[in-house]
């Protein structure tokens, strides 16, 4: 990134010059699903595989290598979410971690203890909740989400509590209709009544700025593939409860935290991507201060760049009858969950791909929100932002849309 003191405005122009994934005349509306990946990721991923490598340790220089790459990334991850490094777990998938955590954290669970999910949510935060409660025969209590407005209020969380809860999981930015809960309001009832709560921030993590201690998340998990990162995922715990839980582990594989929660070798070249990520975000926030400080420049000036073009978006959908907007919430992401009338979802979306513009249509693994919408399992047109997104693109979108809603008309 070429230096800047005072990112007010975003250039997304030499922003695009690092994504080669562009260079084809894409427009990538498919971020929710993974963002396209800058030359500085892969190049990390690269040097740490040609590099000399090996197992951890300090005695060789490939051992040297391996251990160095590990402390970046939990370093990078630790700046990323305002937490202490140690905190920080590494895994496959936001989805392999919950079902690690849901296994660990369950095992004091008994009948009549009650866990608490929600509507609102991806299937990787209620499927293993739903299976941990199961297996302990622990009641399953549901939160649901006012469909008119998208939003998942505190209150509602707080009517499903009681002294024998023992979790909560919610998100903290649905995928799909992008709506940001109260969290902090959330953990506050949550904690009142001396319950854990699990928060999913794979979506949030993408656009907003991430403090996990001003959450008053328990467990927060994301994945650094939807911030510009290669596919993998880290789950952050608060420091004693990492200490308390007792995961799955190889008799051989070492005690310490937070290493006996990862599971195996780790995969070097994705940490050391996953590092380089964080980095290309940071330096956006400029060469002044540390990297904390940075990223918070960052994020502050992608949010103001993201959400003019969802505006933009938005005002052009609202003047197209044949289309339906169901992300409402007051506060929410850049993402919209677009329905058509007559169920005419994916063929838009293939429309939309004959013109070289993804937008793919789906419940996104948010099931029981797109169900609760009405929209059953087919799901609606997902139309999402990240920072390389741009008005032409947004432009493109619009008359695409135009084009294929006047072409099937009587």
């Amino acid at each position: 990134m070429k230096p800047s003191t005072v990112p007010s405005a975003l250039d997304v122009d030499d922003i695009r010059s690092h994504f080669p994934a562009l260079r084809g005349g894409t427009a990538f509306f498919d971020s929710p699903g993974g963002t396209q990946t800058p030359t500085s990721v892969a190049a990390a991923i690269g040097e740490a595989l040609l590099a000399p490598l090996a197992n951890r340790g300090l005695v060789t220089q490939a051992e040297r290598n391996a251990t160095s790459i590990v402390e970046a990334c939990r370093s990078a991850l630790g700046d990323f979410l305002n937490v202490a490094s140690q905190t920080v777990v590494f895994g496959r998938s936001a989805t392999a971690l919950t079902f690690d955590l849901s296994r660990a954290i369950s095992r004091t669970w008994k009948a009549g203890d009650e866990v608490v999910v929600t509507r609102l949510d991806h299937n990787s935060n209620v499927q293993p909740w739903l299976i941990a409660a199961e297996r302990t025969g622990v009641t399953v209590r549901w939160v649901d989400f006012d469909p008119a407005t998208g939003e998942l209020s505190t209150d509602a969380v707080r009517e499903q509590l009681s002294e024998r809860t023992r979790l909560v999981a919610v998100t903290a930015a649905s995928n799909v209709l992008g709506t940001m809960p109260d969290i902090p309001r959330i953990a506050e009832a949550v904690h009142g009544v001396g319950a854990l709560l699990y928060v999913d921030g794979v979506h949030y993590a993408a656009h907003a700025l991430v403090d996990v201690p001003a959450l008053g998340a328990d467990f927060f998990v994301c994945s650094p593939y939807k911030f510009l990162g290669p596919h993998c995922a880290a789950v952050t715990m608060r420091s004693d409860l990492l200490g308390q839980l007792q995961p799955d582990k190889l008799a051989t594989s070492p005690n310490t935290d937070p290493e006996r929660y990862e599971l195996g070798t780790l995969p070097y070249e994705l940490m050391a991507g996953t590092t380089a990520a964080v980095d290309f975000i940071a330096a956006i926030g400029g060469p002044e201060g540390t990297r904390r400080e940075r990223l918070v420049r960052a994020v502050e000036a992608i949010d103001e760049h993201e959400t003019d073009l969802r505006e933009v978006i938005e005002t052009g959908f609202a003047a197209f009858d044949d289309l339906t907007v169901h992300s409402r919430a007051a506060r929410r992401s850049p993402t919209l969950f677009v329905s058509v009338a007559g169920g005419r979802e994916q063929e838009l979306a293939r429309f939309l791909a004959s013109r070289d513009i993804n937008a793919p249509a789906s419940h996104f693994y948010a099931i029981e929100a797109s169900r609760r919408l009405g929209l059953g399992d087919g799901g609606a047109l997902r139309v999402g932002l990240a920072p390389y997104n741009t008005r032409d693109d947004a432009d493109r979108l619009l008359n695409a849309t135009a084009d294929f809603l006047a072409s099937r008309r009587p």
